[in-house]
């Protein structure tokens, strides 16, 4: 009998971590894992939810979007936008993370530019899209205050034109995405023991040896994992970019969650859209996988 209560005692003891996580758990199937699931078995079917029993195609959608000039095009500005962002998001954020994190800035001024810095946060993707297309227009405020500058000579238009496109929504982005690396960054600041920055000034170290063999080593471990974050996470923009560009003029804008929009309700190729999902999800995944391996490692 007493063997019988322990036994029961280390089965419940097992299974209540399950029992407290299965809410939790089913909600991530219905949410998260049956959509997925769902959309990869339309990539391999004919003609998927607009028939009843839509035949097996096996990779005929997958050879379809490889096939498609526009799917690379796709791709190439998907990692143009991505790695620009990420970059120019680490770059500005760093920047203003050390001002802010300085102590030769009047404590009032550093709080109001905290406030401003932090602003871009504080609105959505649709606010950002239309503030920005406002900006940007061939009336709008930037092209005044750049002809007043002398710096362009005639009105352009940042998001109609195919050479300027890109650009102008990489611009927004960055703009947007900023204040992440900047937080993390300052958070991270904060936590750098002040005992070597004096034991790098006693050994006489300038300002930007310090930068270099103190403040970012003992930052990489929060620059690689919200990197890692930004790069999957700025990979699947897809408001910014339809509000302002839509995926044109003629496909300079277009990323792989336009692409696969206008292939599911633009096109109706819902086959072909799930076989498109499938490759950003798997892209997503191999990131994700290096992020976790990262974690493990460190």
């Amino acid at each position: 009998m007493t063997q019988r209560k322990r036994s029961h005692h280390k089965l419940k003891r097992a299974v209540a971590p399950y029992l407290y996580l299965s809410p939790s758990l089913l909600i991530i199937g219905l949410l998260m894992l049956l959509p997925m699931a769902t959309v990869i078995a339309y990539s391999f079917q004919n003609s998927a939810v607009l028939r009843r029993d839509p035949s097996f195609a096996g990779l005929k959608h997958y050879q379809a979007i490889f096939d498609d000039p526009v799917f690379w095009a796709s791709l190439w500005h998907t990692l143009y936008f991505t790695c620009m962002s990420v970059v120019f998001h680490m770059t500005i954020g760093m920047v203003f993370a050390l001002m802010l994190n300085s102590d030769r800035i009047n404590p009032t001024l550093r709080n109001v530019l905290r406030v401003l810095y932090i602003l871009p946060w504080l609105f959505t993707a649709v606010i950002i899209a239309v503030i920005w297309r406002l900006l940007l227009e061939p009336n709008g405020v930037v092209n005044s205050i750049l002809m007043q500058l002398g710096f362009i000579g005639s009105k352009v238009e940042w998001f109609s034109s195919p050479q300027t496109a890109l650009h102008a929504v990489t611009f927004a982005n960055i703009w947007a995405g900023y204040p992440l690396f900047m937080v993390s960054l300052l958070a991270g600041l904060q936590g750098i023991p002040k005992d070597f920055y004096e034991a790098a000034d006693i050994d006489g170290a300038k300002a930007y040896q310090k930068l270099i063999f103190i403040t970012i080593p003992q930052l990489m471990p929060i620059i690689i994992s919200i990197s890692l974050l930004d790069f999957i996470w700025t990979m699947q923009v897809f408001p910014l970019i339809w509000i302002t560009t839509g995926g044109g003029p003629i496909y300079s804008t277009e990323v792989l969650s336009t692409y696969t929009y206008k292939l599911a309700f633009s096109s109706y190729n819902l086959s072909q859209a799930s076989a498109s999902a499938v490759v950003i999800l798997l892209i997503s995944l191999g990131l994700t996988l290096f992020y976790i391996r990262y974690q493990r490692a460190r």
